[in-house]
């Protein structure tokens, strides 16, 4: 039996997983998905707010400034790149300004450090490419940029140094309390632990609706991009928002941690039966187009090299849900967790810990526990000295599999072989970036796929793109033996 399952294995189930790894409690993340982070950790905006917006006295608020502020300590522990650029809300009518100003004076609440507004002159001297009719802007110093996909899978391979067990394509198709502990069920397996912590994103009622009436509901709400090619990078040198509706923050114009720009996203809200509908659609991929003109209309979309969507798990409560059930002990939901959540990870994470520490006061710690990811080899950004070096210590690295992005072979096999690896095209995408340049794999996928296969004694066709379901494959379109091509 297990002392806590924690289901869902985003960002927030995996960095509530690291943070307990800190204690001796034996642990299993369970994952629907055939991945860490395939959820809405892999379809957003990737900003790290800093924590001006949400009402001073929300849950959400607090715990955004305080995640913020533990960024550059988590990422470095954890190998993960983080930039802080700073952000810009612009108005450009004068009602606009009034917004301005009630931002700057809730932030102030809140204690986001370095907050002011910026004179339009001012603005245009940072930023000379968007429109010269932005009258003001409110600037925010610690605002930041993050691959969250690679964060969440930092923070669960972390979690696994630490003794953390993860199962993957374990759908939870029911709970049942017993005496002091639950079971939980997939189609083909059942786990039982003492306490369970529910991050399952846009399903998180769905889950806590197995063990009680639900006092909350979860509506996705979609939201779309555009992603431009690194040839359009230096577009913006902050992230880059419009005064906010009653919708969220609007469309940004933002830098990414490796040199792309993204747009987007919109805000649609979707049925509660449409938590799988991340498919971009051409009405509102052209409203992003003319509303993120407002702000800048140099955009160059011919260097989109992508569209894709993502859901937001948005609450009926209005706010962050972390807590442990009224109805059911040692049941924790960690729900309705939308943006700032990526923001807010690193205190959520604390959060969770301390309620599970309230309600089991003598747990005790875990003296093996390692705080520090080992890190990665990023060969693309090395000098030519230090790849020389590295191609002599490990020939693989000698190997470009992926020309866009300058990724190597021996980083493919290092991404395979870590805690919590990748099993499939787009796993070995998001950890070290083969298919991620212009080319979105064109040619180095079938590569990819061929590391796969031999890393894990596979068969071709049993690579996938992504779920279970999303083979590539089928079988062999010319005769021959089983090494030759097909």
């Amino acid at each position: 039996m297990y002392d806590i399952a924690i289901i869902g294995a985003g960002v927030i189930g995996s960095a509530v997983a690291r943070e307990l790894s800190r204690y001796a409690l034996k642990i299993v993340i369970l994952e629907r998905g055939n991945d860490v982070a395939v959820g809405t950790t892999k379809a957003n905006s990737a900003i790290v707010h800093a924590g001006y917006d949400a009402p001073a006295t929300s849950l959400k608020g607090k715990m955004n400034v305080k995640g913020n502020a533990m960024y550059d300590e988590v990422c470095q522990a954890l190998d993960v790149p983080f930039k802080r650029v700073g952000s810009l809300v612009v108005a450009q009518h004068d009602e606009e300004l009034e917004t301005l100003e009630s931002l700057l004076e809730n932030g102030k609440l809140l204690g986001v450090p370095g907050l002011e507004i910026l004179s339009g002159d001012a603005v245009a001297a940072r930023e000379p490419n968007l429109n010269q009719s932005i009258k003001a802007a409110l600037y925010a110093p610690t605002a930041g940029i993050v691959e969250p996909w690679e964060l969440a899978i930092a923070y669960c391979e972390n979690a696994m140094d630490n003794g953390v067990s993860l199962k993957l394509n374990f759908e939870v198709k029911g709970i049942d309390r017993k005496a002091g502990c639950f079971e939980i069920h997939s189609k083909d397996e059942t786990v039982t632990a003492s306490t369970v912590i529910n991050a399952a994103g846009v399903y998180a009622d769905a889950v806590y609706n197995m063990v009680a009436d639900s006092h909350f509901t979860i509506k996705p709400r979609r939201g779309q991009y555009y992603l431009l090619d690194k040839e359009a990078n230096g577009l913006v040198n902050h992230v880059i928002f419009p005064c906010p509706s009653k919708l969220g923050k609007g469309i940004l114009v933002a830098p990414t941690i490796d040199g792309n720009v993204l747009i987007g996203p919109d805000s649609q809200d979707l049925t509660p039966f449409d938590k799988e509908a991340t498919n971009t659609t051409g009405d509102r991929l052209q409203y992003i187009r003319e509303t993120a003109a407002a702000i800048c209309e140099v955009v160059p979309y011919k260097l989109n090299i992508t569209t894709f969507a993502g859901l937001r798990a948005e609450p009926s409560t209005g706010d962050f849900i972390i807590e442990e059930s009224m109805e059911v002990k040692n049941f924790i939901n960690v729900a309705g967790i939308k943006s700032p959540g990526l923001s807010s990870a690193p205190a959520i994470a604390e959060r969770v810990a301390s309620i599970y520490l309230d309600i089991n006061p003598n747990t005790a710690e875990n003296p093996a526990f390692n705080p520090i990811r080992r890190p990665r080899v990023k060969f693309a950004d090395m000098t030519i000295e230090a790849k020389q070096e590295m191609i002599e210590k490990d020939p693989r690295y000698g190997r470009i599999i992926c020309r866009c992005e300058m990724i190597s072979e021996g980083e493919i096999i290092d991404a395979i072989h870590r805690n919590a690896g990748g099993r499939t095209l787009n796993g070995i995408k998001r950890r070290v970036r083969p298919g991620a340049g212009r080319c979105q794999g064109g040619f180095c996928g079938p590569r990819v796929m061929e590391i796969l296969t031999r890393e894990l004694s596979l068969k071709m066709t049993d690579i996938k793109q992504e779920g279970l379901d999303s083979y590539i494959l089928t079988g062999k379109t010319k005769r021959g033996d089983e090494d030759d091509a097909i």
